[in-house]
């Protein structure tokens, strides 16, 4: 993931250790990584689904890598918004051999 430009780690929560792209709940980093690791399937889609929606495509990699989403696409679809149909040409582009 070279090409990548992801948020540097000091400006992806704000002084209160609210990640940006939970703009609308009130989770710290931390608190957010913990979901993306919860024993709950659904509770993991939910927030997957949720960075994908609301980050910059860029950080969606810093907490998850390229297969993980993959194989997470038909859990967190449902999830995705008006962000789905990227979703899907870019996992479906880096599948078929484009540059990642």
């Amino acid at each position: 993931m070279s090409l990548l430009a992801p948020t540097p780690a000091d400006r992806l929560a704000d002084a209160t250790g609210r990640p940006y792209f939970l703009w609308d709940e009130n989770l710290s980093l931390d608190q957010f990584r913990a979901r993306l690791r919860d024993a709950d399937p659904d509770v993991r889609a939910y927030y997957l689904g949720k960075l994908m929606r609301q980050a910059k495509p860029d950080d969606v990699f810093t907490f998850a890598t390229v297969d993980e989403v993959s194989a997470a696409l038909p859990a967190v679809d449902r999830y995705l918004g008006h962000t789905r149909e990227f979703w899907h040409w870019l996992l479906g582009k880096w599948a078929r051999g484009g540059d990642r």
